[in-house]
């Protein structure tokens, strides 16, 4: 396998990683909207909070941008380097 393979690999790996933790903040937003003093959803949400962050840093890092907010060049667009949402290595 090349290295352009094994950058895929791991993109796509972290993407799931981020899109996984997105649903499970979601999830816990949900809760919290019903149980707002749960000391522990509350501490478990900026637990996924703080692991995503550092998900979408890595991504960024290695893959490139997560948001259009992601952009972190100051010579370069490097949102349109990426896989555009309609574009099976973006989902």
């Amino acid at each position: 396998m090349d290295k352009h393979n094994n950058c895929n690999t791991g993109c796509n790996a972290l993407m799931r990683r981020i899109r996984a933790l997105d649903f499970a903040i979601q999830e816990t937003v949900l809760y919290l909207d019903a149980y707002p003093d749960c000391a522990e959803a509350l501490e478990h949400y900026h637990k996924l909070v703080c692991e995503r962050n550092t998900a979408v840093a890595e991504y960024e890092q290695q893959c490139g941008p997560v948001t259009i907010f992601g952009n972190t060049s100051t010579s370069k667009w490097q949102w349109i380097n990426g896989p555009w949402p309609w574009h099976y290595d973006a989902n």
